[in-house]
C-alpha cells in the first residue's frame, strides 16, 4: 500500500496569517500560503491549486493506462483542471488535448469517460466533475 503525507504549519489568524505546505517526497517544501493567496491576487499557491495539480496530473496517467488497455498508445496528452470554490469546491473541469496514433474520435471519448470516472483523485473529490476533450493531430 502507498502512502504519502503532506504536512501544513499555520501561524497565526485566518486572515493574516500565513502557512506553508510541505510534502513527504521533498517535491514540496514549505511551499507558502495564505489568505490572500488563496483568496486575493497576491502570488503563492492554495489548497486548490494544489488540488487542480492532483486532479490533472491523476487524470492524464490515468487516461494513458486505459487507452494502453485499449490497444493504442498516446503520444501527448495535455490535461487542463480548472477547480471552482464558492463556499466550498463546487466543481473540477479537466480539458483534455491529447495526441493518439490510430484512434477515432468515439473510441477517445470512452477512454476519457473511462479515466474520469476511474481516476483515483476523481473518485476522492465530492463534487461536480466535468470535461472537455479534443484530439490533436
Amino acid at each position: 500500500m502507498k502512502k504519502s503525507t503532506a504536512i501544513s504549519v499555520w501561524n497565526g489568524p485566518g486572515k493574516t496569517g500565513k502557512g506553508s505546505l510541505t510534502g513527504n517526497s521533498g517535491a514540496i517544501k514549505d511551499l507558502p500560503f495564505s489568505f490572500r493567496t488563496r483568496f486575493e491576487d497576491e502570488p503563492g499557491t492554495n489548497p486548490e491549486e494544489l488540488i487542480a495539480a492532483a486532479h490533472a496530473g491523476c487524470f492524464s496517467m490515468k487516461l494513458s493506462f486505459v487507452l494502453g488497455s485499449a490497444g493504442f498508445e498516446p503520444e501527448s496528452i495535455h490535461t487542463t483542471c480548472t477547480i471552482t470554490m464558492d463556499n466550498g469546491i463546487k466543481n473540477s473541469h479537466l480539458v483534455v488535448k491529447a495526441k493518439v496514433p490510430g484512434i477515432d474520435e468515439e473510441k477517445f471519448r470512452e477512454c476519457v469517460e473511462d479515466a474520469k470516472t476511474n481516476c483515483p483523485v476523481s473518485q476522492v473529490l465530492n463534487t461536480e466533475i466535468t470535461i472537455e476533450s479534443s484530439l490533436e493531430n
